[in-house]
């Protein structure tokens, strides 16, 4: 997919976000940065449990997204406190809970447009 405007983006950001919240994914939402900065149009922001999650997470993104669509540089592998994955006009942070509150990437762009995602399965009920 070629990127030429910022609806394109946005369905981009979209889909990396249903796919993190199919690696069950906790906090993910999408930040519309568009009009704020040049760097970017989108960030997807979702948060693991552990290094070996926010892994899957990024895996899943990368192994799941068309073979066109690969990412222009991905960084924080060996660490996975906090993978980057740069898509031009789509950068996506996955997070793990402590860098997550440490950095705060929400409280930096405070007039984005935020949306939120969630997983939309019915928790078990004893009933």
């Amino acid at each position: 997919m070629t990127l030429n405007n910022v609806n394109d983006s946005k369905l981009l950001a979209e889909r990396i976000a249903e796919l993190a919240l199919e690696m069950k994914s906790d906090d993910v939402k999408t930040l519309n940065v568009s009009n704020q900065t040049s760097l970017t149009d989108f960030f997807v922001i979702c948060t693991g449990q552990t290094d070996v999650q926010t892994r899957a997470i990024a895996d899943h993104i990368l192994d799941s997204l068309a073979p066109d669509e690969k990412p222009m540089s991905k960084e924080g592998y060996d660490v996975r406190e906090w993978i980057l994955l740069d898509f031009v006009n789509v950068v996506v942070h996955v997070f793990q809970k402590a860098a997550h509150q440490f950095y705060d990437l929400e409280k930096l762009w405070p007039d984005a447009e935020v949306k939120e995602f969630f997983d939309e399965e019915i928790p078990f009920s004893s009933n």
